[in-house]
């Protein structure tokens, strides 16, 4: 893509949506999921002007069967993870999450921040989950995918039931989150800090307030997510800084300024992830810079394209994350070497699985010893 500035639009250019009827939106585009057996171009027939460009959220119900997701992966440090939505509101440009709105028929554009699913029986099949004959704990990851404090969080309360079972459960959790929202459950946190079972992690990505909005359209502010941190760490509440993604001749430059920031506002813990363009990403993201910073997609392109052995993503275990080659090394080395000068710790602060014990049910008569 590198060679090509408008490579991305071309090829978008039949389901980009006009800036008016995208507005507060992260997409430029709406394009066909990759599973699409039909291609559609959006387009105004005189008829209904509004109806071709109006992006409003749209709330459907989920029923799942199992909550918890398993993994094998050995770049993360969790095998299993729960996930309460389905589509993110936040509209994150970036959100590496997008192309799984395509195995619902759905495009990984506009679709994924305005067509949203929420999953209700959460907390109930977890429940049952946890209460499995033979089952074994290990940290469950909340919201690796979709945000689970995203704006629809604060009506539909998933998030915070499921933390309840957790809780009640003695399970531990850490916890993914771009929003300040999370203070609102400051007292189940509180709580399971205090037994070793919770650690979070917000996600800092820019302290530029216009870059965030333009990036990360209905994230809360900057100064917000480190309201975040504060209000956790002085709760006693575990918190991790992630800078993700790093964006080349972007937000690169923010690295040490960044980690400063979110070590004085008490975060314990840092970590950070090269932008990844899985499938679709790769145009969306492509087309985005071309509309908002389009002398700089070409250099960004193929600096990315140099840590991703040649191609606009890698999914190779143990690189996908980080990179490989020159531009990926430098900012490995520039990571640890600000990590270091703010003592940050080495070594990651793990959860508990000693204190796990299912509550009896309803009927069951307690153990004397």
């Amino acid at each position: 893509m590198g060679g090509m500035p408008d490579a991305a639009s071309v090829r978008l250019a039949g389901n980009r949506i006009a800036a008016e009827g995208r507005r507060g939106r992260g997409a430029t585009a709406n394009p066909d999921g990759r599973f699409e057996a039909a291609r559609r171009e959006a387009f105004d027939d005189g008829w209904h002007p509004d109806e071709a460009t109006s992006r409003r959220t749209e709330v459907t119900v989920e029923r799942a069967r199992t909550i918890i997701t398993r993994n094998a992966s050995p770049d993360i440090s969790f095998d299993r993870s729960i996930n309460p939505y389905r589509g993110c509101e936040h509209g994150c440009i970036y959100c590496f999450a997008r192309p799984n709105h395509s195995y619902v028929g759905l495009s990984p554009g506009l679709d994924f921040e305005t067509k949203l699913f929420t999953k209700p029986d959460a907390a109930a099949l977890l429940e049952q989950e946890l209460s499995a004959p033979g089952y074994r704990p290990r940290t469950i990851a909340l919201g690796t995918a979709t945000d689970p404090y995203q704006p629809i969080e604060r009506e539909h309360r998933i998030t915070r039931a499921v933390l309840e079972v957790l809780a009640r459960f003695r399970h531990p959790v850490g916890i993914v989150t771009k929003s300040n929202l999370i203070l609102r459950d400051r007292d189940i946190l509180a709580e399971m800090a205090a037994q070793g079972l919770v650690k979070v992690a917000i996600s800092v990505t820019t302290l530029d307030p216009t870059l965030a909005r333009r990036m990360e359209p209905r994230v809360p502010h900057p100064g917000k997510r480190l309201e975040a941190i504060e209000g956790l760490a002085a709760a006693g509440v575990p918190v991790m800084a992630i800078v993700a993604p790093i964006i080349p001749s972007l937000n690169d430059h923010e690295i040490e300024a960044i980690l400063e920031t979110v070590r004085a506002a008490g975060a314990r813990e840092a970590s950070y992830v090269l932008l990844r363009l899985p499938h679709e990403l790769d145009d969306l993201v492509g087309d985005w810079f071309s509309e908002h910073y389009p002398g700089r997609r070409e250099h960004v392109f193929s600096l990315l394209s140099g840590a991703r052995g040649g191609r606009a993503y890698d999914a190779t275990f143990g690189t996908r994350m980080i990179g490989q080659g020159p531009y990926a090394d430098l900012i490995r080395r520039r990571f640890a070497l600000a990590k270091r000068r703010l003592g940050f710790p080495e070594e990651p602060l793990r959860q508990t699985t000693e204190l796990f014990r299912p509550p009896p049910r309803a009927g069951e008569q307690l153990a004397l010893f």
